[in-house]
């Protein structure tokens, strides 16, 4: 009977401690949230059961500032959201202040980070008093959201998707010990990052430091389209929110372009400085190999809307490649059409958009590719029959002989939507000097290009026989400006079937051309 009437008194007691501990706890969380941020606070489920100590949990609860962090969004948005959470505490805990909780665990946190403009709302997150009724040693989250706002009509949101967070020692005045995993929704993969946050600056966030290291691991880059690969990056960060220093790594190797289709090694390392608070980042510089040729690039990623997504613009310099690297890369036809060295500079242009990226990308800039060689047979002909032909050897060019003539290529250019286009082109070989404008295609189908040859031999050392023969009184109407030989030619068709020969129908534009050829000499 004894036994009995202690089981009972036990069971009554237990369900006494309940009926007291719900109220209690839901006030110290309620009391604790609106102290820390200042804030309303609003709870829709709470529930507490007795299970190996206290085991709180509940669903629903919100942090509201003074201002709507989202006023383009209809209705009011809390600063902070949390769809589900837990923590269990010894049951002594429950009667003690300030209550200590070794572990809270959080599903579908939401951050809502005011615009630039009106970050009272962060500024005055401290609390409003030296005394808080729980203290919290760890935070683990799943399914985390970080939304920074903007005000900016032209500027979406930046979010941040976070699969999963950890914070240890979080404390007042101390930097914040943090792991988590951030899926990157283009290219698809996780960033596990791990790193100290804070403490928090509340007279300017932006100025709150941050450091770490982070790796992204199998990151498919058909996910954005136009390109392929699985990357793979490594690095470092460390400054503060509103300027953070990141130096890293990625390697690709089976990086493809989807205009050529060929895979090739691609290995970056970079320094950029990012603003944490807006996600635009400023490429200072990155240095990048491709096959034999390696580039150095320096510019910005900024985020815009209409249509939403990231405009790139960039510097680039080639001082040690291979024209052939290049080819390789971005052009269908193989093998490439043209090997040798080539420097090149020029500004990348790509917008944002859902578009592949061959027909976002834009390029305007110049180029010269020395003592290069087509590796068709069938073109590499043709230019070494005309180079010994316009050197007065005939009989060599009748006969086939092997010229293997260098070329040498420079101009300026633009590229848009495939298509290559050159303001200015200059074409030399011993024996012959154009200028030429005109297009070609990256797919290999297309060439267009028409302009004025320069020859050291005359039109009769061209040829030989009776044609020779008969070819000599015009040469006087030919032998123009110190050149043997000068007339206007065109190159047409495609990589496999090029056409060359005379532009007959050509109307001399006296000013473009003379301006192209000034420009090829002080260039020589």
């Amino acid at each position: 009977m004894v036994v009995l009437i202690l089981l009972a008194g036990a069971a009554v007691a237990v369900r006494l401690v309940i009926g007291r501990a719900e109220p209690i706890l839901r006030s110290r969380v309620i009391t604790a949230l609106s102290n820390r941020f200042d804030s309303k606070v609003e709870l829709a489920s709470f529930h507490v059961a007795v299970v190996d100590g206290i085991e709180v949990s509940g669903g629903g609860l919100k942090l509201f500032g003074k201002d709507d962090p989202k006023p383009y969004e209809p209705g009011v948005q809390p600063l902070i959201g949390i769809e589900e959470f837990r923590f269990q505490i010894p049951l002594l805990s429950l009667f003690r202040s300030p209550m200590h909780v070794g572990t809270v665990y959080v599903r579908g946190l939401e951050l809502n980070i005011p615009p630039k403009e009106d970050r009272r709302e962060i500024k005055n997150m401290g609390s409003r008093t030296n005394e808080a009724p729980i203290f919290v040693d760890r935070f683990v989250c799943e399914d985390a959201k970080l939304v920074i706002n903007t005000a900016k009509p032209g500027k979406p949101p930046l979010e941040f998707a976070i699969a999963d967070l950890k914070m240890m020692d979080i404390g007042s005045g101390q930097p914040l010990e943090f792991n988590a995993t951030l899926v990157n929704p283009k290219p698809v993969g996780d960033i596990h990052s791990k790193g100290l946050f804070g403490p928090w600056q509340q007279d300017s966030p932006r100025d709150t430091p941050v450091q770490g290291n982070y790796s992204f691991n199998n990151a498919d880059l058909s996910t954005i389209k136009g390109i392929a690969g699985i990357l793979t990056s490594t690095g470092q960060y460390s400054g503060t929110l509103g300027n953070i220093a990141v130096q890293g790594t990625t390697d690709t190797p089976d990086f493809r372009v989807a205009t050529s289709g060929h895979a090739v090694p691609l290995h970056t390392e970079f320094h950029a400085i990012v603003d944490g608070t807006s996600g635009d980042t400023y490429l200072q510089p990155v240095k990048a190999e491709l096959l034999q040729s390696s580039l150095t690039a320096e510019g910005s990623v900024v985020r815009v809307s209409g249509p939403k997504g990231h405009d790139v613009e960039l510097d680039v310099v080639l001082d040690h490649a291979r024209i052939e690297d290049l080819l390789e890369l971005g052009v269908h036809t193989d093998p490439p059409v043209m090997r040798g060295p080539v420097e090149m500079k020029t500004r990348l242009s790509l917008a944002p958009g859902d578009a592949s990226v061959a027909d976002r990308l834009k390029l305007a800039g110049t180029f010269h590719v020395l003592r290069a060689h087509f590796t068709s047979q069938k073109v590499q002909g043709k230019i070494d029959s005309l180079s010994l032909r316009s050197q007065g050897k005939a009989k060599e060019a009748q006969s086939h002989v092997e010229e293997d003539a260098p070329v040498d290529l420079q101009g300026a250019f633009t590229l848009d939507n495939g298509l290559l286009s050159f303001s200015f082109l200059h074409f030399l070989i011993p024996g012959t000097h154009v200028d030429m404008t005109g297009d070609y295609s990256l797919d290999g189908q297309e060439f267009d290009f028409h302009g004025k040859a320069r020859l050291d031999a005359k039109v009769s050392q061209m040829t030989t026989g009776w044609k020779s023969i008969l070819l000599k009184p015009v040469d006087p109407f030919f032998s123009k400006n110190g050149a043997g030989t000068e007339m206007h030619i065109r190159i047409t068709g495609t990589e496999s079937e090029p056409h060359i020969g005379l532009d007959l129908g050509h109307k001399d534009e006296p000013e473009r051309i003379g301006k192209n050829a000034d420009a090829g000499s002080k260039r020589e």
